[in-house]
């Protein structure tokens, strides 16, 4: 059974925080428009001597998202999420924490590590937790660490995507685990995040279709390589992070890179701090539901579109 907070959406859908490109102007369209929108802590970063970025951002949305429910009651919009990674090179973990109780955010999205800690200060103030797995031995770790729902992981999504189907995925962890699961990975339709849910999953997790929305901080040149590519022009390296993920290869190879011919990282490399940031910012994540996206829309339209097909795809069953 969902949570309150997750229950009642235009469209069973939760946008997933990406790299850079999730911002405030993404996400409260997102809401707007009935799904849950999310961003990286990380992605809000302040120059030395600036205010605080994190703080900064969550006024606005929270403010936006107010404004809204109170001209639109008869259409809410949906709650928001703040991912925290929780890795060990993330020197700000601690800072962001203490910023988002204080705010109340009402659902925490965790990666790279389950921390019983997270979870507590989450629950404290009222939200939820959710972390994302890639296999089902760490999807039992965070939930004995205190998480209340899961995100898994499955081949094919962009960035830090796992190497399971999610039919085998799904299936592990429906066998021990009755409480909110969502499903990451090439999902990019109505009819997909449909599939989702008979395969056993509460909610589809979506990225990179926004990647190619008007309100996502991409540069133009990285929302149209979306638009124009497909399944066949991603690549899965874990030179960049030292973790799996995949990526555009045309990006790659923009950066004097040759797709085909990647050296290994480990995750020993990994590292978020500002440096890494820096040194990989024009090598694009995708998954490979790309080839759903035909141009470059706004996130409202985008979600206009999932709704109407998921809608087509529930009769289409139905009749069956």
């Amino acid at each position: 059974m969902l949570p309150p907070i997750l229950a009642n959406l235009r469209i069973p859908v939760v946008a997933s925080p990406m790299f850079i490109v999730s911002g405030p102007e993404l996400v409260i369209a997102q809401c707007k428009a009935g799904i849950v929108g999310s961003f990286p802590a990380l992605n809000a970063r302040e120059k030395d001597g600036e205010p605080v970025q994190l703080e900064a951002w969550l006024t606005r949305i929270s403010e936006e998202l107010d404004r809204h429910n109170q001209a639109n009651p008869d259409r809410p919009a949906a709650p928001f999420a703040v991912n925290q990674i929780v890795h060990r090179s993330n020197a700000r973990l601690e800072r962001d924490i203490e910023i988002c109780h204080r705010h109340k955010v009402p659902i925490w999205i965790t990666s790279l590590g389950a921390r019983p800690e997270v979870n507590a200060a989450a629950h404290d103030c009222g939200g939820i937790a959710l972390h994302d797995i890639i296999n089902n031995t760490f999807a039992k770790k965070a939930i004995e660490k205190g998480a209340d729902g899961l995100i898994a992981v499955a081949a094919g999504a962009g960035g830090h995507a796992g190497p399971q189907s999610p039919f085998a995925l799904i299936q592990e962890i429906r066998e021990w685990f009755d409480g909110p699961l969502l499903l990451s990975g090439a999902i990019a339709t109505g009819r997909a995040v449909l599939a989702a849910q008979v395969m056993g999953a509460d909610l589809a997790y979506i990225g990179s279709p926004f990647i190619a929305t008007e309100e996502a901080n991409a540069q133009p040149d990285y929302k149209r390589m979306i638009v124009d590519s497909g399944a066949m022009d991603i690549v899965t390296t874990s030179l960049f992070t030292g973790v799996s993920g995949n990526y555009l290869a045309q990006s790659i190879k923009n950066s004097g890179l040759d797709p085909d011919n990647l050296d290994r990282a480990d995750a020993s490399s990994m590292n978020f701090g500002m440096t890494s940031v820096k040194a990989w910012s024009q090598i694009w994540g995708a998954g490979q539901g790309i080839g759903a996206v035909h141009d470059v829309v706004p996130a409202g339209a985008l979600v206009d579109r999932l709704a109407g097909e998921y809608a087509a795809a529930k009769a289409a069953v139905a009749a069956m």
